[in-house]
């Protein structure tokens, strides 16, 4: 039930809908004093956030640095930053991809041993395999051993990540292994916390594809629909951390 309520709150809080629900209500409305502060609003609502100024101002005060490095035991690969292609039967990388990227060079360059990849299917109505699986596949076919890849393919989201990890590293006795966590830059306050409250303390978090990355004069001046999508990655966060922090799920 909480997953499937995590699904539909996530629907509610993207900004798209609010302006949508405005520009409806701004229609249809016969309220002439209503239908005006309503489309008023949806056009101030879509400035804002499909401005990317503000979206970096925000995101840069939010989203950790990098850490000084060193050598970790294990790198944990936190899912969600690809999707499986039914044509080709293989991975397809999506907006987190850098997650990938990132840790592959870790594995390359010796700051990490071995690869945790932690993901099951986070799809709420499509029946696709566990992202863990069709990761692994992508690994063997850049010849990255399967000795130096361990799997978790049950989790669903962020808190199941650490559930099963956790688990299965104390079964695999790697209870006291240094840990590099490798996630999104503004996926980690709340990635922190979930991994504290489960007793995973200890850990280094490694941020990649930060919001605030490769930014033009464009993007400050001119509305682009991509700062939108960034505002749902930011608010999705907020949300889920204030949950995890009050411990509702």
């Amino acid at each position: 039930m909480s997953f499937f309520l995590s699904k539909f709150l996530l629907f509610i809080i993207r900004p798209l809908v609010w302006i949508l629900v405005l520009g409806v209500y701004a229609i249809f409305s016969k309220n002439k004093r209503f239908k005006k502060k309503a489309l008023i609003t949806a056009i101030l609502l879509l400035f804002f956030f499909t401005n990317k100024f503000i979206l970096g101002t925000v995101a840069s005060v939010y989203e950790p640095k990098a850490p000084k490095l060193a050598h970790y035991d294990v790198g944990i690969l936190l899912g969600g930053f690809s999707s499986y292609n039914e044509e080709t039967k293989a991975l397809k990388g999506e907006f987190a991809s850098d997650r990938l990227i990132q840790i592959m060079k870790l594995y390359h360059n010796g700051t990490i041993d071995k690869i945790l990849m932690s993901g099951g299917s986070g799809s709420l109505l499509n029946d696709d395999p566990p992202e863990a699986l069709y990761t692994l596949d992508y690994f063997r076919a850049i010849h990255i051993p399967d000795s130096a890849v361990i799997i978790e393919k049950h989790s669903r989201n962020t808190k199941e990540n650490f559930q099963y990890t956790i688990k299965l590293l104390k079964k695999m006795n790697y209870s006291n292994t240094r840990i590099l966590v490798v996630t999104s830059a503004w996926h980690i306050p709340r990635t922190k916390l979930l991994a504290e409250q489960q007793g995973l303390t200890n850990v280094t978090f490694y941020p990649t594809n930060s919001i605030t990355d490769n930014f033009t004069v464009e993007d400050y001046l001119l509305p682009q629909a991509g700062a939108m999508y960034g505002w749902e990655l930011l608010l999705k966060e907020w949300v889920g951390y204030i949950v995890a922090k009050l411990g509702i799920v």
